[in-house]
C-alpha cells in the first residue's frame, strides 16, 4: 500500500497499545495505525465536526511535515532507520491540554531542549531525500501570513515551522471560538487526563504516508536506539 502514498511524513505518534493512542483515536474518529475509521465517544460534543480538520493525520506531533520525495521510497526507509539508530529517545516531560492559536493541542509543560535539537537533526538530516516545493505549495503556506524569518525556512527547508520556529504539539481540534473551546477543553480534560498522567518519550520515528483518501496512515514505526 506504502507504494501508493503521495507524500510522506515523520511524525511522533504514541504505541500503538498506549492509552494515549486509544484516546485519540477515538476523539478524532481515526487510527493511522489500522488506517481506519473510529467511533467518537459521547462527550456531549459534535467531536466529528470539531476534529474533521485534524482527523485526517491521525493522533501525531509534527517533526518533519508531508513532502513529497526525491527518491525511491526504500531509500527514504533506509536513511529513516539509519537516523533513528543513530538517536536516543528524547523524554517529552508531562504534556497537558492548552488552546493554541484557536484550537486544542496537547504540549510538553516546557519544550525540551532536546526535543528542539532532535527535531531540527530530522529535518536537516533527511532534507536530501524531499522534492522541492511547488509554486503552488509555496503560495499555500504563504497564506498562512509567515514572518520573513518563517518564510525564508520555508524557502530552505520547505516547512516554516522548524529549527528555531519548531513547537511541539499534537492537534485535537480546529479553531474553536471561545465558547466552544471552553467546552472542548472540559471534555478533553474528562477524556484525555488519564493517559496525559503517564510519562511520555519520543522513542521512535514514525513514518507516515497520505493515501488517496487523504488521510495519513503509518507506513513504520523505527525505534530511536542511539
Amino acid at each position: 500500500m506504502s507504494a501508493d502514498f503521495q507524500r510522506f511524513a515523520i511524525y511522533y505518534t504514541p504505541p500503538a497499545d498506549s492509552v494515549f493512542a486509544r484516546a485519540g483515536a477515538a476523539w478524532l474518529g481515526w487510527d493511522a495505525y489500522q488506517g481506519c475509521a473510529v467511533a467518537h465517544p459521547d462527550l456531549g460534543l459534535d467531536l466529528a465536526a470539531l476534529t474533521a480538520t485534524p482527523r485526517k493525520y491521525g493522533l501525531h506531533g509534527t517533526l518533519t511535515p508531508p513532502m513529497r520525495l526525491a527518491c525511491p521510497l526504500p531509500d527514504f526507509l533506509d536513511a529513516v532507520e539509519t537516523l533513528a539508530g543513530g538517536m536516543g529517545p528524547v523524554a517529552l516531560g508531562k504534556l497537558r491540554l492548552r488552546p493554541m492559536d484557536g484550537f486544542l493541542a496537547v504540549v510538553p509543560d516546557a519544550q525540551p531542549r532536546a526535543l528542539a535539537d532532535a527535531a531540527a537533526r530530522i529535518v536537516r538530516d533527511l532534507d536530501p531525500y524531499r522534492a522541492p516545493l511547488s509554486d503552488h505549495d509555496l503560495a499555500r503556506r504563504r497564506k498562512a501570513g509567515l514572518s520573513a524569518r518563517q518564510d525564508a525556512l520555508l524557502l530552505r527547508w520547505g516547512y516554516p515551522y522548524v529549527m528555531d520556529e519548531f513547537r511541539f504539539h499534537i492537534t485535537l481540534s480546529g479553531k474553536c471560538t471561545p465558547a466552544q473551546m471552553a467546552d472542548t477543553l472540559r471534555a478533553a480534560h474528562a477524556w484525555f487526563d488519564p493517559a496525559l498522567a503517564e510519562d511520555h518519550h519520543l522513542d521512535a520515528l514514525c513514518v507516515f504516508g497520505e493515501g488517496a483518501d487523504g488521510r495519513f496512515h503509518l507506513v513504520t514505526r523505527f525505534a530511536m536506539r542511539g
